[in-house]
């Protein structure tokens, strides 16, 4: 007797959770929700995040808002992130240095992928070499002629240390027998931008997309893409494979919500941010841009952060880094 009326007691408690569960997921989202970037305003990562969750809004209750949070190579936004009630209504942005450059490196404590759910993959985009229109360059064959004549005069803009376009000028580097005078810009690819317009740079590497503007502009002109493929966007700027080099690197958005979020508002999260994904505005906007759409769900996200980490790092192992 006592056993099953501890049973027809546990039968309704786990009934209760599940009405509990259900009422919540009926009511989520119940206010606003707060997608920090952790990157400054202007920047490449900036734009998609509000192109995006503009149209995502449009089938919610509620208003998608985004908050600015730089700093610590995005660990700033990216804590405060995680730090937030896991209740779905606090979602952030994730790029390289998010995944790579942070965890490589160790440089922030409390900082930890471990504190993240993932989302999805919204975005991927090689890197590529742009230079100035004050430079003289009008090729990546000058560029690098240039380079090897003078070493260390050739001004490079890349993002700081154990960054993507940093990694990448150091491969470039080794693979093309130069040295150039790299800079390093913190914050996003607007510093860089402002740079090569002034002439404090020749060159930069970030991607077409975060150099669009300067680019439609013509004061700025993509030479190479670091990647294997032609980038439709872009049909005179060539893959680097085409220029007889083995370079692929690039960056990409991933969105993601603090530990604990519940499975179902992580599920509403990826369908809303899906079904604006999939709309012609976005499609037609973020190629507008030359950045790649290239979704990937929350079942498999985690697995491509795992594996990408393992061959980066390998790579960083190899030049030293």
């Amino acid at each position: 007797m006592i056993l099953k009326r501890l049973k027809n007691q546990l039968v309704c408690v786990i009934g209760a959770c599940l009405l509990a569960s259900t009422a919540a997921a009926a009511d989520y989202p119940s206010r606003d929700i707060r997608l920090i970037v952790p990157w400054p305003a202007g920047g490449g990562a900036d734009a998609i995040s509000r192109k995006l969750g503009s149209i995502a809004e449009q089938q919610m209750p509620v208003s998608i808002y985004i908050e600015n949070i730089a700093g610590a190579v995005t660990a700033s936004g990216l804590m405060q992130m995680t730090r937030a009630r896991p209740d779905g209504h606090t979602i952030g942005v994730l790029t390289y240095d998010s995944v790579i450059t942070l965890p490589r490196g160790k440089m922030v404590p409390g900082y930890s992928l471990d504190n993240m759910t993932p989302i999805a993959r919204i975005t991927s985009e090689a890197d590529a070499v742009v230079v100035s229109e004050k430079s003289g360059f009008t090729d990546f064959k000058q560029l690098i002629e240039a380079a090897k004549a003078k070493p260390n005069t050739v001004r490079v803009g890349v993002a700081p240390r154990g960054s993507g376009p940093f990694l990448a000028v150091r491969r470039l580097e080794k693979q093309a027998g130069v040295k150039f005078n790299d800079i390093t810009y913190p914050g996003s690819s607007s510093a860089e931008a402002e740079a090569l317009l002034s002439g404090e740079l020749d060159a930069a590497i970030s991607s077409l997309g975060d150099f669009s503007g300067v680019i439609e502009s013509g004061d700025v002109k993509g030479v190479v893409e670091l990647s294997s493929m032609q980038n439709p966007s872009f049909p005179d700027v060539p893959p680097i494979s085409t220029l007889g080099y083995d370079l692929e690197t690039g960056s990409f958005i991933l969105l993601a919500a603090p530990k604990n979020t519940p499975d179902e508002f992580i599920a509403s999260l990826e369908t809303s941010f899906k079904d604006a994904f999939e709309s012609d505005e976005f499609q037609t906007w973020v190629k507008g841009v030359g950045v790649t759409p290239n979704w990937l769900g929350a079942n498999d996200v985690q697995t491509w952060i795992d594996d990408l980490q393992s061959e980066t790092f390998k790579v960083m192992d190899e030049l030293g880094l």
